[in-house]
């Protein structure tokens, strides 16, 4: 049991450090806060979507632009395209649950906003769907995924691929990276 303890906390640091010393990586980073910062002052929104675990980041990410952070602020308009089950059940067993988030962003989401789209493998059907109606839409799209390449290379404006092939391991950096934006994005409008 202590090995398998040590061992994941050692994959979890090692991953980590990769994203450390990866300066494409952090420029990205700091690319995707520039984009986000400017569709707020923009009076945009930001949204999200993810699946299984990706989807509880796409909901995290949204709670902490709309509470707070790290400061006491304004909410900011973010919406999580996870939740509202009545949607993800409708658009489900009326069209394809390929359909349950391009249906949300043709209904939601506006030129200038921006959409983080989450998939581990960069391969969901319905993310890759819902990143091809947001451009459609003219969104500026923002993808999280792992290291292999995938469908999410070719069509998001800015991807952050985790040094990873392990789901957990993937999921648990792009919350580091998560909460390094939103940490970005409040400094840069509210200080």
């Amino acid at each position: 049991m202590k090995d398998l303890i040590k061992n994941y906390i050692s994959d979890s640091i090692r991953t980590k450090k990769e994203i450390l010393n990866n300066q494409k990586i952090i420029l990205t980073i700091e690319e995707v806060a520039k984009m986000i910062v400017v569709a707020y002052k923009n009076n945009k929104k930001v949204l999200t979507a993810g699946n299984g675990g990706s989807a509880g980041d796409a909901q995290h990410i949204c709670a902490e632009l709309v509470s707070k952070f790290m400061m006491e602020r304004k909410a900011l308009n973010a919406i999580a395209l996870t939740t509202n089950t009545s949607i993800l059940t409708a658009v489900g067993n009326d069209y394809n649950n390929d359909y349950i988030f391009a249906r949300q962003i043709q209904a939601f989401a506006n030129e200038g906003d921006v959409y983080i789209a989450i998939s581990t493998s960069g391969e969901s059907k319905n993310i890759i769907k819902s990143i091809e109606e947001a451009k459609k839409q003219k969104v500026k799209v923002i993808g999280l995924t792992g290291n292999k390449p995938c469908s999410m290379d070719n069509i998001c404006d800015l991807v952050i691929k985790i040094p990873s092939q392990s789901t957990p391991i993937i999921q648990e950096s792009q919350m580091m990276i998560g909460h390094i934006i939103c940490a970005m994005v409040e400094k840069e409008l509210f200080t």
